[in-house]
């Protein structure tokens, strides 16, 4: 997974912007909740188990203890690293003084849930992760019997609830976003195309009750096994091209790459529609058959800078995903401040209606802890992809 697409005409940003700085106060002050702990100076650094560079000012005894639980080593180390690395920025970006964090490793022999046993018994009161659903499952009754929340990098709904709370990009509210946008500028025969599977599964459920809920239509819904030749079949499946005027292809980016050229020469002139998944997929941007398409997603508006401030200080570029890990440490340095050293995490704060602000902009968890987001909807030209829906800045009164 790439760096993600950053649109051409940015999103506004708070006049004299400065990352690590004015940026990071404006984000831990842009939603209810308390102001962090500030302290001066004081011992050095941790144990080297700890990431470098992150903020010591207190005693190990006079400090919140959190987890981060993310895979350092496999298949999926990079992902992992790549968030330890932004969760540890977000550290010491917002100065929080009063926490300590700690890396875990969930691809080891003995898995998520001996990682977790591990942080829970060196007294850490509250878990950032894990990132696969799998690690989520093993981690949750564990985390659960010792009451300590876990914050998780995961999409997957199934795994949210009961103490866990999810900060991935769930396709639900994307779709939502960008099937009301479409409706809104006249586009209501929605045709779509879905993947076989648990992500297909779930796509096909909210293009149905995002088309209710903006009074359209599906009128062909068709899903193929992610083969050229499957894929093919399924445009074909959809029937009269000038029957629908717009299609969803509820994939990702890579995918659509290769459905837009198919779409085209099966004679459709369709408006395609895209899910978050776009998102991470660069190439779109400079994909002629994508001209014109639509898709919901975080704002881009801060991306940027941290992706900037990430290369600098790590030498590389940061996966997409890695801003999960950066927000959810300013959400729980915002919180910090009701959460006295020793005592129980402060969970009633995670569902703060008011919600938190972060990279990827405001957010809040719902009643089945899944993180509610504002979207922006964004359009691929030839200029690149610009904003052409701005995400609401918060969530008011909502």
């Amino acid at each position: 997974m790439a760096e993600g697409l950053h649109a051409s005409q940015p999103a506004m940003r708070p006049n004299g912007v400065r990352w690590g700085g004015v940026t990071v106060a404006l984000l831990l002050a842009g939603c209810s909740g308390v102001v962090p702990r500030t302290q001066g100076p004081g011992p050095a650094a941790p144990p080297p188990r700890h990431a470098p560079g992150q903020p010591s000012r207190l005693p190990d005894e006079a400090r919140d203890r959190v987890a981060v639980l993310v895979p350092l080593t496999g298949a999926e180390a990079g992902i992992g690293q790549s968030i330890a690395n932004a969760a540890n920025m977000a550290l010491i970006d917002s100065g929080g003084s009063a926490i300590r964090i700690t890396m875990y490793d969930t691809a080891t022999a003995t898995g998520a849930a001996a990682a977790a046993q591990r942080a829970i018994a060196e007294g850490n009161g509250l878990i950032l992760g894990p990132l696969l659903s799998s690690d989520v499952r093993e981690v949750a009754p564990v985390a659960a019997a010792a009451h300590v929340p876990v914050v998780s990098f995961s999409n997957d709904v199934d795994v949210a609830g009961r103490g866990v709370y999810l900060m991935g990009f769930t396709p639900t509210e994307s779709i939502d976003r960008v099937v009301d946008y479409a409706h809104e500028r006249g586009l209501v025969r929605i045709a779509v195309l879905i993947p076989n599977g648990l992500y297909g599964r779930r796509s096909s459920n909210a293009v149905i009750k995002a088309a209710e809920g903006a009074q359209s239509t599906v009128v062909s819904m068709q899903g193929y096994d992610r083969s050229p030749a499957s894929l093919s079949a399924a445009i074909k499946k959809l029937g009269d091209p000038k029957g629908y005027d717009a299609l969803l292809i509820a994939d990702s980016g890579r995918i659509a790459l290769v459905a837009a050229p198919l779409v085209r020469k099966s004679g459709s002139s369709a408006r395609l529609l895209g899910t978050e998944l776009w998102n991470t997929e660069p190439a779109l941007a400079s994909a002629r058959p994508m001209g014109g398409a639509w898709f919901a997603a975080v704002s881009d508006g801060l991306y940027g800078q941290f992706a900037a401030k990430y290369r600098a200080r790590f030498g590389k570029a940061p996966f997409r995903l890695a801003t999960l890990g950066y927000d959810s440490v300013l959400l729980t340095v915002r919180i910090a401040g009701d959460w006295r050293p020793g005592s129980t995490f402060p969970e009633a704060r995670l569902t703060d209606k008011g919600g938190f602000s972060g990279v990827d902009g405001a957010f809040r968890f719902d009643r089945d802890g899944i993180a509610e987001r504002m979207l922006e909807v964004k359009q691929i030209g030839a200029g690149g992809v610009t904003v052409v829906s701005p995400a609401a800045q918060g969530f008011g009164g909502r």
